[in-house]
This record gives structure tokens, C-alpha cells and sequence, in this order.
């Protein structure tokens, strides 16, 4: 397995299965964040000890399968190109944070793309486990069996009473953030969730865009996710944040079934007209496309619109973003010639799923 093998396929293998509330939850993520008990945190450590530690998990984990996370492989950030980094950012195997820190810093992805290591980013290694569909207690579970399969070979910086410790005090006690990746177009259009934002966010919880803190809702997107790390345990964060997404998918459901019962007409309507702007535009901006997605997957889960699935477009909110659409062309492209090309993959995509 190569690096190519990341880069070839917008959607990530895991994201091809549906999983439960698929129609509203994309993804569940566990995330854990870990350092090493015997090296400063990589805030203040040197070269010489964050190499340590990439060459640690470059040879004790690279190639090596544990459970179904088969293949992982480990890729140094150093030795990619600006629009490899932004593509594995838009299929978040890494983050933004650690694309600016590339020096010693690297990923270990499993070749199903279920599981990603980030190393030498915020915290030593920061642990990443997906799964479709609201699956968040699963997410758990692996999470744990994974970190436990690491904890192995590494000695974590643990404290009795603090738990783990961590660069940020706020990830400090379990160190670990749950989240949910949710389409939330009908509370969006009704504006109810700009109501609810402030009162999830008294439960310990937060909405974020879809790239995490400090990142935009493009297409009706949102993340949501634990704020409280410290004395609490694992499964309790979960249990708060699965009973407040649980309310978030009763709302977006009623919310859509009123928009059919009182503008269905409208709505209908906004939906194909998004359609027709994907199937015959020339030329597209990257919000412009995302909002339109959008209005399509809620036709494809109001059962208005028949003819396309629903992966194709999880495919193409990926496959239209600027990092993704270079690679493609395998060259860098200036904003205009991105937006031609985004309208030309959308219309060749929709055309191959309609024949």
C-alpha cells in the first residue's frame, strides 16, 4: 500500500456502508488524545525527541493489523506536497493543526482509512476512530481496544488523579473528544438550530463546523461534539452527547416532515433547482456546490429525488473540495479553473449515475 491509495478515492472505504440514522448522521469519531510519559509534549520538545517518537511508531506499527485496521501504513507529513497534506485534511485523516508542524510530524492510516494516528501534532499521537451512521458507543469500544493494543509498547503520561495528560488542559482527564457529523439542513432552513446551539452548549457540548473547531458548517454540515474532558468518565461524555444527538434527529425529522406538510411545494422545488444547477453548471464555487448537495441528499432522503444514492454525494462534498480537485488535475489551479473543473466532475458523476 501507498500513498496513492489515500489519494485515488474521495470516499473512504468505512464510509461506503451505511450505518443506523444514516439519513441524518454521517459519521461517529473517537478521538484520543495520548503522550509519552519519558518525552516533553510537543509543544516544548525538540527535534531530536519528536523524531524519536515518529520513528517509535514508524517501526513498531507500520504494516502491523489489529483487529479489522488492517495495513497500517505511515506517512510523514514532511514528504508530501501541499495538495497531498489538503487532501488527506478534506478526508479528515489529518488535521489542519497538524499539517503546520510537519517537520517530525506524521499519520499511521489504516488501509480501510477506519483508523488514523496523528503523531507529533497537538499531543504525541492523537488516535482517530470512525464509524457511519450514529455509532458512537461502537466507536467507543474500539477506541479503547486500539489504545489499549498502542499502551502495549508506550508508557502514557497518566496521573492517579488527573488522568491522562495532555498539552492542552483542556483535553486533560480523559483525553478524549466524541463526535458526531450531522446533516441538519431542515433545522438549518427553519432556523431552530441557532436556538438550540446555546442550550447544547450548556450541556458541556459544542457545534463546530465541518473541519472541527474554527471551521464553517458548508453544506448544512455540523459537528457536534464534548467541550468536558476532566471528572467524567468516557462513557458518560458518550451517554450526554448520544442523548443530545438523539434529540438533534428527532428535531431535523419533524422539521422536515412540516416543511413537506406546509411548503412541500417550495421545497420541492429549491430541491431541483439545486439539482439542475449541478447537473448543468459550467462553472461552480465551492459554498455554491456544497449548498446544493445539500438541498439533493434531503431530496434523496425525502424520497423526491430517485435517481441518484445517497453515496454519490458523500462522494462528491469530498471530490469537489480545492485539495481534492488539484489532485485530480494533478497540478495546482487557480480559484476559476477549480470552479470549472468542480461543475464538470459533478455534471460527469451525476450523468454516470443516471445511465
Amino acid at each position: 500500500m501507498t500513498l496513492q491509495h489515500f489519494m485515488n478515492e474521495a470516499i473512504s472505504p468505512w464510509m461506503r456502508k451505511d450505518g443506523p440514522d444514516s439519513d441524518i448522521v454521517l459519521s461517529s469519531r473517537i478521538r484520543l488524545a495520548r503522550n509519552f510519559a519519558e518525552f516533553t509534549y510537543p509543544i516544548l520538545a525538540n527535534e531530536t525527541d519528536l523524531q524519536k517518537i515518529s520513528e517509535f511508531i514508524r517501526n513498531e506499527y507500520e504494516h502491523q493489523t489489529f483487529q479489522d485496521y488492517e495495513n497500517l501504513e505511515f506517512i510523514p507529513i514532511k514528504n508530501l506536497t501541499p495538495i497531498e497534506k489538503r487532501v488527506l485534511v478534506e478526508k479528515h485523516l489529518i488535521s489542519p493543526h497538524l499539517v503546520e508542524h510537519d517537520h517530525s510530524s506524521g499519520t499511521l492510516i489504516s488501509e480501510n482509512e477506519q483508523v488514523s494516528v496523528m503523531v507529533n501534532e497537538e499531543d504525541h499521537i492523537r488516535i482517530q476512530l470512525y464509524f457511519p451512521g450514529f455509532q458512537i458507543n461502537k466507536a467507543l469500544e474500539k477506541a479503547f481496544e486500539f489504545d489499549d493494543w498502542l499502551e502495549k509498547k508506550i508508557d502514557y503520561a497518566f496521573d492517579e488523579t488527573r488522568g491522562y495528560l495532555t498539552t492542552c488542559p483542556t483535553n486533560v482527564g480523559t483525553g478524549m473528544r466524541a463526535s458526531v457529523m450531522m446533516h441538519l439542513p431542515a433545522l438549518a432552513m427553519t432556523q431552530q438550530l441557532n436556538r438550540m446551539i446555546p442550550a447544547i452548549n450548556q450541556l458541556g457540548l459544542v457545534v463546530r463546523g465541518i473541519y472541527g473547531e474554527g471551521s464553517e458548517a458548508i453544506g448544512n454540515i455540523f459537528q457536534i461534539s464534548n467541550q468536558i474532558t476532566l471528572g467524567r468518565s468516557e462513557e458518560d461524555i458518550v451517554q450526554d452527547l448520544q442523548s443530545v444527538v438523539q434529540q438533534l434527529i428527532e428535531h431535523e425529522r419533524n422539521a422536515r416532515a412540516r416543511l413537506m406538510e406546509q411548503s412541500g411545494t417550495k421545497l420541492e422545488d429549491r430541491i431541483y433547482r439545486s439539482y439542475g444547477v449541478l447537473e448543468y453548471s459550467r462553472i461552480i464555487e465551492s459554498k455554491e456546490a456544497a449548498k446544493c448537495l445539500s438541498d439533493v441528499r434531503l431530496g434523496i432522503d425525502l424520497g423526491i429525488i430517485q435517481n441518484v444514492t445517497r453515496n454519490i454525494l458523500n462522494e462528491l462534498m469530498v471530490l469537489t473540495q480545492p485539495g481534492f480537485l488539484q489532485q485530480y488535475a494533478q497540478k495546482t489551479l487557480t480559484p476559476n479553473e477549480r470552479d470549472v473543473l468542480r461543475a464538470s466532475l459533478i455534471r460527469e458523476r451525476l450523468q454516470l449515475e443516471n445511465s
